[in-house]
């Protein structure tokens, strides 16, 4: 069965464009749901049944799985099961009846204005590291970006005359997101001053690198954003993702149209952009609140 996860996520790669992450959280995936037939004794494929793949999911949710993750976790069996009917490896979709658990709507974390200018005030940008780290956290919040394509940006990405970045987004999309002034300036103080003593004597054609001029990482950037949350004095739990739900909820705040942010965060999904109409609204009864006389 373990050639069958191979074929499975070669197509994946190849035909779907499926990113490096999503890949390996797919490989898990299965790895469990073929763990679980294991201890069952289903030595192949064509025994599962759908009551087995119902049963896997009780227990995946017993042992404490959260809905999103156990619905994660169906899609990625619902995936599987697709493609071996369609190479002819099973005769029947045993997953085609299952309905996913439903979902907990779960409000993204997001900073208000001054937090958000806090942490970006933080670096020290008369220091090399605090020049690049500005750069990353200005950027982020102006553009909304995830992490990941932050961290995979190339120099011909960046467009420091009219103020735009190429993203490379999830299934390998292309978007044009713009950026302000405040980020154009960063940007250029750490091309300027910063990129080159990184570099040394080697070549990269990364944007953001690291002391030894290697390209930046996650953990590398969760640990910029937390440091500088910590010296802004930020109490709320930040992630990487934080500048970037910030910017969606703030624009929307301010009254851009959610088929531009959708467009902005590269959203495939409008429903997926909507969520931050919640937090939104969170705001709106959360200052009626506050300055309504009779709240």
């Amino acid at each position: 069965m373990n050639e069958l996860i191979e074929e499975f996520l070669g197509y994946l790669s190849v035909e779907r464009g499926l990113s490096k992450n999503t890949l390996i959280s797919y490989r898990q995936d299965l790895a469990r749901f073929f763990e679980y037939l294991k201890s069952r004794r289903i030595a192949s494929i064509e025994r599962v049944t759908r009551q087995m793949i119902s049963s896997f999911m009780m227990t995946e949710k017993d042992r404490g799985l959260s809905a999103n993750s156990v619905s994660r976790e169906l899609a990625c069996l619902k995936s599987f099961f697709k493609f071996l009917v369609r190479e002819h490896k099973v005769k029947e979709d045993v997953t085609s009846v299952i309905e996913s658990p439903k979902l907990w709507k779960k409000l993204p974390s997001t900073l208000n204005l001054e937090e958000v200018v806090s942490i970006l005030n933080a670096p020290n940008v008369k220091d090399l590291m605090g020049m690049r780290d500005r750069a990353t956290l200005e950027l982020m919040y102006a553009t909304g970006m995830r992490v990941s394509e932050l961290i995979n940006l190339k120099m011909d990405d960046v467009n420091m005359d009219v103020g735009f970045v190429k993203c490379l987004g999830k299934g390998s999309k292309e978007r044009i997101v713009p950026f302000g002034k405040k980020a154009k300036e960063s940007i250029a103080r750490y091309l300027d001053k910063g990129r080159k003593n990184f570099l040394k004597q080697k070549v990269s054609n990364f944007l953001f690198l690291t002391r030894l001029g290697r390209p930046m990482s996650r953990q590398t950037f969760w640990k910029i954003i937390k440091k500088y949350a910590r010296e802004a004095r930020i109490k709320k739990d930040i992630t990487p993702h934080s500048l970037r739900h910030s910017f969606a909820t703030h624009i929307l705040e301010r009254g851009a149209d959610l088929r531009i942010v959708q467009e902005l965060l590269g959203h495939s999904d409008i429903s997926t952009t909507q969520i931050y109409t919640h937090v939104s609204k969170d705001r709106l009864k959360s200052i009626h609140k506050k300055f309504h006389p009779r709240p």
